[in-house]
This record gives structure tokens, C-alpha cells and sequence, in this order.
């Protein structure tokens, strides 16, 4: 992830700016672009999407989105809380979702996921990413997942558990 160095701004100007493709992020006051997402990341990331969400959409359990920003910390929070992240795949209860008045999904979520997933990529530090996925669970996410697709492995964090490394043919 590359780091823009720039004055530090508040979660609330940053999301006054522009989106950026690849997504940058908004983490203690820094705005830090994610990697541009290549072929393997990016079916593995469709494929969670579509599976999560073939079970769990039609009996409205929960919603699985790609790329979806999450922001969370407007206005409640010190400047070094506020966070806006945008994860590979962020998973949301179907009675958290903040629906609108026409039961359409809102363009902005101003709410920790459930169920955070990100999948890591060669130019990603894994200690950055497993960062994000800590700071996620710290603020009320269940589930945490760091897919390596270069060991085909998941590191599967949950709140007050040591986190576990799952491989092969081990149940996630």
C-alpha cells in the first residue's frame, strides 16, 4: 500500500474527496491506496461474493460486498479511530444492513462489517492488512479472514480467540 504524503485530514474530508481506483483508504489521518487488484485476487474475491451470498441473501441472513467502503468513527470518535476502509469483501447481518426507505442498499455505510475479509496481495504487507482485520474486531466485528492465495491458506480471526491458520482440507 502506498501512503499519500499529505497533510492529515479528517475522516469527514476524506470522504468529501473523490474515489480513487484502486480504492484508497482512511486510516490515522493518512490516506493509503490499495493495490490494484490482478486476476487471481479478483475471482477469488467474485467467488466469495457469489457463494456467501447464494446461501445466505435469499433467506435474508446476510449480504456479502465487494470492495464496499465502510466508515466508521464519523464524529464519535478521536481523529485516530476514525477509520474508512474498504475490504475485499465485507459481510453484513441482513438486520444491520441500513436499507432506505425503498429497501435499496445506501451508498454509504457508516458501520463496521460483520465478517471481514481481505485477500492478500504480493505488494501487501501482511502486518498492515492483519492490522485493518484487528482494528475491525476491536470495533464489533465477529469474523475476520486473511486469505493467502500463495499458500492457499486462511487466517481466521475472532473476537477473543487466538487467531487460527486453516489450509487443505481443514473446515473454515
Amino acid at each position: 500500500m502506498l501512503a499519500t504524503p499529505q497533510n492529515l485530514l479528517t475522516l469527514e474530508q476524506f470522504l468529501k474527496l473523490p474515489e480513487t481506483e484502486p480504492a484508497s483508504e482512511y486510516i490515522n489521518g493518512e490516506i493509503i491506496q490499495k493495490p490494484m487488484p490482478k486476476g487471481k485476487h479478483n475471482r477469488l474475491q467474485f467467488r466469495l461474493c457469489d457463494c456467501i451470498n447464494e446461501i445466505a441473501e435469499s433467506d435474508r441472513i446476510a449480504s456479502a460486498f465487494p470492495e464496499l467502503r465502510c466508515s466508521f468513527g464519523v464524529g464519535e470518535a478521536p481523529p485516530e479511530e476514525n477509520r474508512s476502509l474498504v475490504p475485499d469483501v465485507a459481510v453484513f447481518q441482513w438486520s444491520r444492513i441500513p436499507f432506505d426507505a425503498d429497501e435499496e442498499v445506501p451508498d454509504d455505510f457508516l458501520l463496521v462489517p460483520d465478517w471481514t475479509i481481505e485477500i492478500l496481495s504480493p505488494q501487501q504487507s501482511s502486518n498492515s492488512v492483519i492490522a485493518k482485520l484487528l482494528y475491525c474486531l476491536q470495533h464489533g466485528s465477529d469474523l475476520g479472514w486473511l486469505i493467502d492465495p500463495r499458500d492457499r491458506s486462511v487466517l481466521v480471526f475472532l473476537r477473543d480467540r487466538q487467531p487460527e491458520v486453516l489450509r487443505g482440507e481443514d473446515t473454515l
